[in-house]
């Protein structure tokens, strides 16, 4: 953002170094060995467990606690990656009060869950600091799978492909793998470059060539790919980012929130960031919260969040909600944006009041106005591009069975497909499942698919 653009109250260096250091540091510490082990031995061990099937990649997760507590945390972190090859990361960014741990029964009988992510990343972790990567290949099939997207459902497809002895070769738009993992998600819950380090240690498997700066459309076309290679997995995510369809949104500090996540991720020095000093942003899932934690995290003064619906209706979970307010963030539903005013860039935003009848969402004849100097848009995000001849469900790619496309030797997962709740997780097992439908129909051996 050019220094010209920036209102009086949009500055870089709100607060030092020091400060920003420990508002930035890991936001759920790793577990010790002790701690993992009590923390374990708080399973029930369910036969039918219902974490399992929460689970989106389905790991078995009584298996690898047992495995914890009788001390083969590595054989644990086996059984993770057999299911979740990213199981990392899905450890630290994963709303598992929501999936596993929300279907604890130790949740019913006392309130608090089995602290099965914490526990997931004690194993994980542990694991990927060896020297060696613990998966080898299959024999070499010859076959060579083109996957676009280095994102998690990329990296996931991959993986299985390669593990199974195809050439893998990711087209990648940025300059740097890991999509949202690496661009999207809060500092303060992958520190210390996890993102790039879980990548790195995705490769070490072999088989698999990431080409940077490549665009579908640009430097590629899925044509080209179809002719190449004797398989496409289409995990790009997706690029666009919706408009408020408010007036005067053009004004200067009118920004994405998901650019502004990028640009924190990749800074290498957060005293550089400008940040207003009343930030409003509009949205109400897991993007929104994560730009207003660390808009107070830079020493923004003011943050509020400001939602059209109600809270239950809300994406971002509710220990994310009480995540957001517990750092300062205020949170204001039901209300949707009408207006930007101000001179040149933004000062202030007005809203409707907003109820449902009969099931719409109905704008009412009361207004409020927020200052603002900095707004952030976190409404949700488009496909920017749409090759020729692939078919669409709700502006994504229409998939059926585990990502099939309608075009023949096209599959397709992750966000930029229809049908997942965007979440890491979700993208994980999308290009798993794909990526076993393509070694099925490329070398007819059956599939192999947890759950």
């Amino acid at each position: 953002m050019s220094q010209a653009r920036l209102a009086p109250g949009v500055v870089p260096g709100r607060l030092t170094r020091e400060e920003l250091v420990v508002n930035f540091v890991d936001v759920a510490p790793p577990l010790d060995a002790h701690e993992a082990h009590v923390a374990a031995d708080r399973c029930y061990f369910c036969h039918d467990a219902p974490c399992i099937t929460a689970c989106p990649t389905s790991i078995d997760i009584p298996l690898f606690i047992r495995q914890i507590v009788t001390g083969t945390p590595d054989a644990a972190a086996m059984t993770i990656f057999h299911s979740n090859i990213l199981g990392g990361m899905c450890a630290r960014v994963c709303p598992t009060e929501n999936l596993c741990e929300g279907s604890c029964v130790r949740m019913d009988a006392e309130g608090m869950p089995v602290e099965i992510g914490a526990l997931q990343r004690y194993a994980t972790d542990g694991l990927m600091a060896q020297p060696e990567h613990p998966f080898s290949r299959a024999e070499p099939t010859g076959k060579r799978i083109a996957i676009v997207g280095a994102g998690p459902a990329g990296l996931s497809a991959a993986h299985r492909l390669a593990a199974k002895g195809h050439d893998v070769v990711i087209f990648e738009a940025r300059a740097k793998a890991g999509g949202l993992n690496e661009f999207g998600i809060a500092s303060y819950k992958t520190v210390d470059g996890f993102a790039q380090a879980e990548v790195d240690w995705l490769m070490g498997i072999g088989g698999i060539e990431i080409r940077y700066d490549q665009r579908l459309g640009s430097n590629i076309t899925l044509e080209d790919l179809r002719n190449d290679y004797d398989a496409v997995f289409l995990g790009m995510g997706l690029g666009g980012v919706n408009a408020l369809r408010a007036d005067g949104e053009e004004r200067g500090n009118v920004l994405d929130a998901v650019s502004f996540i990028r640009d924190l991720r990749q800074a290498d020095d957060l005293t550089t960031l400008p940040i207003g000093r009343d930030v409003v942003v509009i949205g109400g899932g897991m993007t929104a919260v994560d730009a207003a934690v660390q808009s107070k995290l830079l020493g923004a003064e003011n943050v509020t969040i400001v939602y059209r619906r109600g809270q239950e209706r809300m994406s971002a979970s509710e220990h994310e909600q009480h995540h957001a307010t517990a750092s300062g963030v205020r949170i204001i539903h039901n209300a949707s944006p009408l207006a930007v005013h101000g001179n040149g860039a933004v000062a202030e935003v007005e809203f409707a009041y907003t109820e449902e009848v009969d099931g719409h969402l109905v704008e009412t004849n009361q207004r409020f106005r927020l200052k603002a100097d900095q707004l952030f848009r976190a409404i949700g995000q488009t496909l920017d591009l749409m090759p020729t001849g692939l078919a669409l469900d709700g502006g994504k790619i229409a998939v059926n069975g585990p990502g099939r496309t309608n075009l023949d030797g096209v599959w397709a997962g992750g966000d930029c497909a229809a049908g997942g709740d965007d979440l890491t997780v979700t993208a994980v097992a999308e290009g798993r499942d794909a990526a076993e439908d393509i070694d099925a129909t490329l070398t007819g051996r059956p599939i192999e698919i947890p759950g």
